[in-house]
């Protein structure tokens, strides 16, 4: 799942209206944005295998520091706490917690029987992405309905307010259909670091939500008073 895991970032902005949505982001695709990394660190492994399943190309055989469950858990865990220390938001931390684990869960679905409970326990995946129509359908849902939900949460301060936050929202329909239709990466190296690109995301969300504000009256309120 790709355009999913942000849909669901951005609809978390109406539940933490005072966390921005770098953060939002950032929890919820930390599990892949810290997956490249370990890949070329050599910590885990892919294969580019074309036909594996419809939609995805990619056999994921051994990714169990950034994809079992049970340190999807622990990635929470550091990703809320050190969020609850920095901003002292008890909801923006839980709801940062709860989108690294929803990460996991959208994985899940789409995956194959490649997620380990825990590193080397068993791989479970219900496998969406053996249906093209399934796939899309879910993705261009919680897409859309993300985007729905923050919109109504939010509302631009100035023209920048517009302008980034529907950039944003075409870099990541483009990048999906990108993902979808071009051609497999010739090698696993090339894979890794087409998928550092997934954290350009994140500070082009912090610019676009620096320019908008909470349409939450008590919201803005707290912000006046900081």
């Amino acid at each position: 799942m790709f355009i999913g895991h942000f849909g669901v970032a951005l609809a978390a902005k109406r539940v933490a209206p005072r966390t921005s949505l770098a953060a939002l982001i950032l929890a919820a695709e930390f599990l892949d944005l810290i997956w490249p990394i370990f890949l070329l660190l050599g910590l885990e492994h892919v294969r580019v295998a074309p036909g594996i399943t419809k939609v995805q190309p990619f056999d994921f055989y051994d990714y169990p520091l950034s994809h079992s469950l049970t340190m999807a858990l622990r990635w929470a865990l550091a990703v809320g706490l050190v969020y609850h220390l920095v901003r002292r938001y008890v909801r923006g931390a839980w709801v940062l917690a709860a989108l690294v684990v929803s990460h996991w869960v959208l994985d899940f679905v789409s995956h194959r029987p490649d997620m380990p409970l825990w590193p080397g326990g068993p791989k479970v995946g219900l496998g969406l992405w053996n249906s093209w129509t399934g796939s899309i359908s879910v993705e261009v849902l919680l897409f859309a309905a993300g985007i729905w939900l923050y919109v109504s949460a939010t509302r631009a301060r100035d023209r920048v307010g517009v302008w980034a936050l529907w950039s944003l929202v075409a870099l990541l329909a483009v990048g999906w259909l990108a993902a979808m239709y071009a051609p497999p990466p010739p090698d696993v190296h090339q894979l890794a670091l087409g998928s550092l690109v997934i954290w350009i995301t994140v500070p082009w969300a912090w610019w676009a939500d620096a320019h908008r504000e909470s349409t939450n009256a008590e919201t803005r309120q707290a912000a006046s008073l900081h």
